[in-house]
């Protein structure tokens, strides 16, 4: 599979390094997506990610664009798909840049749109339940518990999503990191006598009510996975939550799930065909 199959040349969503960091994510809508960096004269500084800004870096949101760019992997057009798909989880971004040899900027490659490129291959035909016995358990958090419980959550197990539920166990929505980009932006305020902390101490002792996303998109175990990768494309989500019969939550399949999957059945399918290979060779010569 080629990757100018995917390629995306157009409507690159781009910032300046003089405009702000708030400037930039006001135009993200996810902890995995990014805002490419070029000057004046079309010239490719980096991108702007809020994994890397905020939850790694705790940059504000009046810090310039200029002063906390990443510089994620670089794409080569040339690239096979599996190494891309590793780039994006290795990287935790879902949208790359794409050069060619000369280092030329060709455009960027998404990983929703290699996706949508490989959701006819057979493995993406299993059950759902066959493919969430592969994968971890998702860590569910209560409605009514803190911003700081919820980010103590993301730092141990270093989810991007943590499941939301009731006092019964049933699903309330999904809590990203994202959702908390505005309280780990927000400036310090100056403290008062006897105060230890900043107003981020008010912040996070806030419950996630007011934070986590209610709109969830929901599968029962007995569909297929591509069901899965249909709503994730076609509805533009990260994640499909994974439900029982009685509508608790059961797992979440997300678009990294799907691109781990995807490179470790390539891979296995590859060095199963040289082995065979060299099976046959060997009889062939012992013959």
């Amino acid at each position: 599979m080629r990757l100018l199959n995917v390629l995306k040349e157009s409507n690159i969503l781009k910032i300046s390094p003089e405009d702000h960091l708030s400037q930039a994510l006001a135009r993200l809508s996810t902890s995995h997506d990014a805002c490419f960096v070029f000057d004046s004269n079309n010239k490719y500084y980096g991108v702007i990610n809020p994994y890397y800004c905020v939850v790694k870096s705790s940059y504000p949101g009046s810090t310039k664009v200029a002063h906390c760019l990443t510089h994620p992997p670089r794409i080569y057009i040339n690239f096979p798909l599996t190494k891309v798909a590793e780039l994006f989880n290795q990287s935790k971004i879902h949208y790359l840049p794409v050069f060619d040899k000369a280092e030329k900027f060709l455009g960027i490659v998404s990983a929703r749109r290699v996706i949508n490129h490989i959701k006819k291959l057979p493995i993406f035909s299993i059950k759902i339940k066959d493919f969430v016995q592969l994968k971890k358990l998702p860590i569910t958090i209560h409605e009514g518990s803190s911003v700081g419980a919820a980010l103590n959550l993301f730092k141990i197990h270093r989810f991007s999503k943590l499941i939301v539920v009731d006092k019964d166990g049933r699903l309330k929505g999904v809590l990203s990191y994202y959702d908390l980009i505005s309280i780990m932006t927000q400036p310090r305020t100056k403290e008062r006598r006897g105060e230890r902390k900043g107003n981020k101490t008010r912040l996070v002792d806030q419950t996630i009510k007011y934070y986590f996303k209610t709109y969830v998109l929901t599968l029962d175990e007995n569909r297929a996975l591509r069901d899965a990768i249909e709503l994730i494309i076609n509805k533009k989500i990260g994640s499909v939550i994974i439900i029982d019969k009685d509508k608790r939550p059961a797992n979440i399949i997300t678009t990294q799930d799907l691109l781990n999957f995807y490179i470790r059945e390539e891979k296995q399918g590859f060095f199963k065909q040289v082995s065979t290979g060299i099976g046959k060779l060997l009889s062939k010569n012992n013959t």
